[in-house]
Formats: C-alpha cells, sequence, structure tokens
C-alpha cells in the first residue's frame, strides 16, 4: 500500500479531474490527454467528419429562416372599398412592423381594414401580393388575412414550439442511445415532413406538419453540434464551432436568392416549390449511415468499451498510426475493461449534483435572455415610415448582416479574454444597450428639445436605431456562446441533455417574437424592461462560471462536478502565501523603547501559549521540549 501512493503521486490526473464515484482506469478517462493523441490526435480521419459536420449547417440556415418566405405578410389591393366607390391601393399590416399602416377597425372581429380617413375596406375584396421572391405563399394561398390572421402566428409557434421539444427529447436520447442513431433518425424523419409540408391541403395540416419538422430539425442541430464538439481537441472546438455558424449565416442570406429562383413555378404554387428546395438538400445526408461513426468519446464514457476497441483501431488506421507499437498503453488497458457492461446516465441525474446544475441553470437563463432580447432591439430597430417591402427587405439583411459581424467578433474576442471573459463582455454590452435605451431616450423628451419636437424626434429615432443595433450584435453573441460554453462545461455522459435545455431556453426565448406579434405588440415596454432586469441577473451570475478554454471536455459527473471556477490564487501558492516567511529578522535586536513597548504583549502571549496543549501544538507545525508547547519558534 505504502508503494501505491508515490506513483498515484508521480501520475496525477492529467485533465484536472478526480474522481468521486468509483476508481477509474489511468487512461481512458483522459480523452483529450491520453486517448485521442495515441490515434494521432486532431488528424486526417477527425478532420473529413468535422467537414461533413459543417455542409448541412448550409441546410438547416436554409430551414430556420424559411418563416420569412413561406408566412410573410403580403401587400393588399382593396378593390371595393367600403366608404366609396372609388379604387384605392394600400398595404396591410406587415406581421413584423411596428405600428400598423392600416388599423383593423371595430373589436377586432376583422369586418375590414381603413386608412384612418373614414374609408373601410371588406376583408373579402382584398387582392394580396407579396414582394419577398415568391408570387405566393402560405398567407395567399388560404388568405390569411382578418379574421384568419391568428393562424399566420400558429404556424410560426409550430416550428419553435417543435423544436424546443425536439431539443429536450433528442437530446436525453443522444445520451442515453448515442449520437449516431439521434442524427440518421432526425435526417430520415426530416425528409419525411418536410416533403410532406409541401403537400398542406390546408393550414392546420402545414401547422402540424412544420411541428415534427422543427422537432426533426432540432435534433439534426443537436447531434451535429455534440459530434462536432466531442470530435476536436481542445485548441480546436471554438474555431471549428465558428466555422458552421458561418456556414448556417450563410444560409440565411443565400436565403431570398433561392426565394426569387422558385418564383412562378409552372406546375405547383412557389411556397411548396420552396418548401422541396429547402429540404431535398438533406438527401445528401443519408450516406452518414455508413460513413459517419458513433463518438469515440461517448463510447468510452459510457463503458462502451468492445465498441470503442474497433473504433479505435479504425480511426488509427485512418490517421496512419501503428497501434502495435503505441508507447502509451491504451489498448492494453482497454482490454483489461472488456469485460465490464455499459453504464447510461440521464440528465436528470443532474439534479444530485452541486455545482454542475448551477452552471447550466446560469446559462439557460442567458440563452434564454439573449434571443428574448433580441427581439426588444430588432422591433426598436425598425422605422414605422418606411414602406412594408422596404421594411422587410431592410430588417432581413440587417439581422443578417449583424449575425456575421457578430461571427466575426466572438472569434479575436474569446480569442483574448476566454469563453467566460467574452461572455461577461457581450452581456454588459447589452445590459447596457437596453438600459440606455429605455432611459436615455425618454431624458431626451423630456428634459431637452422641448420646443423643437422635430429634432427631438429624429434624435431619438437616431439613438434607437443605434443602440438596437449594437444590442442585437452583442446579445446574438451572447446567445452563441452561451450554447457554445455550455456543451464544454457538461459531461459527456450528459452534454446532449444540458445542450438540449440551454438550445430549448433559447428557442423559448425566440418564441417572444410570435407571442408579442399575436397579442399586436401589446406589453412591448415591459417585455423590454423584464429582459433589460434579466442581463443585469445574469452578469452576476457569469461570475460563477468556471473558464474551459484549453481544458479537456469533463467525461462523467464526477468530472463536472469538480470543473468549478479557479480562484484568483492557486491553493499551492495560497498554502506558501501563508507559511512563507518572506523576511530574515535573525539580526534585528530590540531596543530598551521597544521592549519597553511590547514587554507586556510578550507576557500575554507567553501565557496564553503555556496553556496550549502538547497535541495542538504538534498538530500545528509545533514542537514540544520539555512538556511546553513551541509553535512557529515561540
Amino acid at each position: 500500500m505504502a508503494a501505491g501512493r508515490p506513483e498515484a503521486q508521480d501520475h496525477p490526473p492529467e485533465n484536472g479531474f478526480t474522481p468521486l464515484e468509483h476508481p477509474a482506469p489511468r487512461l481512458l478517462p483522459h480523452i483529450d490527454g491520453s486517448v485521442l493523441p495515441s490515434l494521432g490526435g486532431f488528424g486526417k480521419h477527425q478532420k473529413q467528419l468535422v467537414v461533413l459536420t459543417w455542409i448541412p449547417a448550409l441546410f438547416i440556415g436554409f430551414s430556420q429562416f424559411s418563416d420569412y418566405f413561406l408566412l410573410a405578410q403580403p401587400n393588399g389591393t382593396c378593390v371595393q372599398p367600403l366608404a366609396n366607390h372609388s379604387n384605392w391601393t394600400a398595404a396591410s399590416p406587415p406581421v413584423t412592423a411596428a405600428p400598423a399602416l392600416l388599423q383593423l377597425r371595430g373589436n377586432g372581429t376583422g369586418e375590414g381594414y381603413g386608412d384612418g380617413g373614414g374609408m373601410l375596406c371588406a376583408c373579402k375584396e382584398w387582392r394580396l401580393e407579396l414582394q419577398t421572391g415568391l408570387s405566393q405563399n402560405v398567407v395567399t394561398k388560404w388568405n390569411l388575412v382578418c379574421d384568419s390572421a391568428w393562424k399566420v402566428h400558429i404556424a410560426k409557434f409550430s416550428l419553435l414550439v417543435g423544436s424546443i421539444f425536439g431539443y429536450l427529447v433528442m437530446g436525453v436520447m443522444a445520451d442515453w442511445f448515442g449520437r449516431h442513431p439521434v442524427l440518421i433518425l432526425s435526417v430520415l424523419f426530416m425528409l419525411v415532413f418536410g416533403l410532406s409540408v409541401a403537400f398542406s391541403v390546408n393550414v392546420t395540416m402545414f401547422s402540424t406538419l412544420r411541428f415534427f419538422e422543427g422537432f426533426c430539425l432540432a435534433g439534426l442541430a443537436l447531434s451535429l453540434f455534440v459530434l462536432r464538439i466531442e470530435l476536436c481537441l481542445p485548441a480546436w472546438r471554438f474555431s471549428m464551432t465558428m466555422v458552421a455558424s458561418f456556414l448556417m449565416v450563410g444560409g440565411q442570406l443565400l436565403m431570398p436568392g433561392v426565394a426569387a429562383l422558385c418564383r412562378n413555378w409552372p406546375d405547383r404554387d412557389d411556397w411548396q416549390v420552396l418548401q422541396i428546395v429547402i429540404i431535398s438538400p438533406f438527401v445528401l445526408m443519408l450516406p452518414y449511415v455508413w460513413i459517419f461513426p458513433e463518438s469515440l468519446r461517448w463510447l468510452l464514457a459510457t463503458q462502451h468499451y468492445r465498441r470503442s476497441k474497433a473504433m479505435m483501431l479504425r480511426i488509427a488506421r485512418k490517421n496512419q498510426v501503428d497501434m502495435t507499437t503505441e508507447p502509451s498503453g491504451v489498448l492494453a488497458e482497454l482490454e483489461q475493461e472488456l469485460h465490464k457492461k455499459p453504464q447510461r446516465t440521464c440528465i436528470v441525474k443532474m439534479m444530485s449534483t452541486r455545482n454542475l446544475w448551477k452552471n447550466i441553470v446560469v446559462l439557460c437563463v442567458n440563452s434564454l435572455t439573449g434571443y428574448g432580447i433580441h427581439h426588444c432591439f430588432a422591433r426598436s430597430m425598425m422605422d414605422p415610415e418606411a414602406q412594408p417591402t422596404a421594411l422587410c427587405h431592410a430588417d432581413y439583411y440587417t439581422m443578417a448582416g449583424i449575425a456575421v459581424a457578430t461571427c466575426l467578433a466572438l472569434c479575436p474576442a474569446v480569442g483574448l479574454m476566454g469563453r467566460r471573459g467574452g461572455l461577461l463582455t457581450f452581456m454588459i454590452i447589452t445590459a447596457l444597450a437596453s438600459l440606455l435605451q429605455l432611459g436615455l431616450l425618454n431624458l431626451i423628451g423630456k428634459y431637452s428639445l422641448r420646443h423643437d419636437t422635430v429634432l427631438r424626434d429624429s434624435l431619438n429615432r437616431r439613438f434607437s436605431v443605434a443602440f438596437s443595433i449594437i444590442g442585437m450584435f452583442s446579445s446574438h453573441a451572447v446567445s452563441t456562446l452561451s450554447i457554445f460554453f455550455c456543451a464544454e462545461i457538461t459531461p459527456t455522459v450528459i452534454r446532449g441533455g444540458g445542450l438540449g435545455l440551454v438550445l430549448a431556453s433559447a428557442g423559448f426565448g425566440m418564441l417572444t417574437a410570435p407571442i408579442m406579434e399575436l397579442h399586436n405588440q401589446k406589453g412591448y415596454f415591459l417585455h423590454h424592461v423584464i429582459f433589460a432586469c434579466c442581463t443585469l441577473l445574469c452578469i452576476i451570475c457569469l461570475l460563477l462560471l468556471p473558464e474551459p478554454r484549453g481544458q479537456p471536455l469533463p467525461e462523467s459527473l464526477a468530472d463536472g462536478e469538480t470543473f468549478t471556477r479557479q480562484t484568483l490564487l492557486h491553493p499551492g501558492e495560497q498554502h506558501l502565501l501563508l507559511a512563507k516567511n518572506d523576511g530574515d529578522y535573525s539580526r534585528v535586536h530590540d531596543t530598551p523603547l521597544h521592549l519597553s513597548a511590547t514587554g507586556g504583549a510578550t507576557v500575554a502571549v507567553a501565557t496564553a501559549l503555556a496553556a496550549v496543549p502538547a497535541s495542538y501544538a504538534l498538530a500545528t507545525g509545533g514542537e514540544v521540549i520539555g512538556n511546553r508547547a513551541i509553535a512557529n519558534g515561540v
């Protein structure tokens, strides 16, 4: 037993984690430090698989932003107005517009739209025209205006609600059955439900199928994100993830061009062709059944050692590594563990931890706040006097441009400040932008420029747009970084479930946009105030998070539990600071004045030390000489 202790001290845990549940092998739990380096590190095989996770990101971007075209609110031409017999043309209020250009008359029963001058137009006399790239979409197909306008919001809810449930369910399944089955099932059902949406016969069928499409889309995005993280070594994780983010934003930028190509299709409606075009590329992922393997990290963390052995030999062969001569002994240790049975872990076990669940809750609140306040900034940025067509295009391209700028800014910011520092910086910027927008604009209108109302309104508008752009930029960065942060600090055994919780929280934040639109923007100011207060709360909570930059991924719950925030002084340095005697006072002699001033204190200390037991002196590093306790040289 005595000989075993120095050996354990000579080989400390390489990833800084101390197993708490049961004794673990020396090499297999250290995947980033031992297993992957023995297989060639981030070699050719891993790079090819990461590229395969990038390609679907473009298609996911198409599907996530398809609502802007499939459910875009059209312009309307009133053929027979009710107030007089003259024809007139006016634009119906876009779903995303702030103040409606035409207000619904009466108590909202949908009797007609008016122009504010007494002219009323019957809803059945509207001729609807789209200006967003398509000649017909779901709204114009089934005339979803006036009394039926609420169905447009339900159709928007369906995709987001389906995504929320998909993140939660598929995350648990990814931890229980593996990443590869979830990926393949998501692709298959994405093709089935996505193509079925194009053949919907009414808006009810459309909304129902969109729910299942969002469910499968969530499983696809989550499994690819987890696989990409688990393939990379610590130095490559963030850069590989940001490439996928750029491709997803590229899908957002290319979506208007894809919609324009689907316009005026001869045999089918434009929206049906667009839906088929954005779903069909997922057919390219069907060969992933044979090409894409299961995550080696998940296999080792859940003790699927027999499958892990075959996977390791395959990776070594593709990376051109000779495992027969590898000196680390990973395969030899794996042979000794083949008799163990697989052990799976559910996300529910996170509740028994002390630190891990707090970290995940903080990141859930961050992602919810980031996406929720993003809509508040987007709502404030819109120009109420712009034409609906220009408003739609300007709004869409502005959001896409801000997303590109966010991805560009995240790379150097995270490289310089780390994950926690970058997240804290962007959250502070978000809080300042929201508070200044809520408070400074009211001060401008209340205490200055009282007589020049035109200049006052102009300054208010410019400041509002400036703060909105800054807030959209920083809130998008907060949301993106919170999701990546969660993937790094959540253990492998529950990484799918933990990431699903954070992504579902982000979905709830995005769900606030159609909810506000359904209520005709009522309570918008209170909505903004609540999320502004949440940003202040998040700033405080972010200080509790650890810094995962350059650290190996935690594998077990014990690893994730000990992955906590580091103190300013390392424990060793703090111990040395307390025990170290920096000065040498052997040559200093007390003067008579000094002795007279300190004599009473010396006698008191000597009296107190005389009462100290010898056992306490020994326990505190002192000595016993002649039955007297000598501590710290006194």
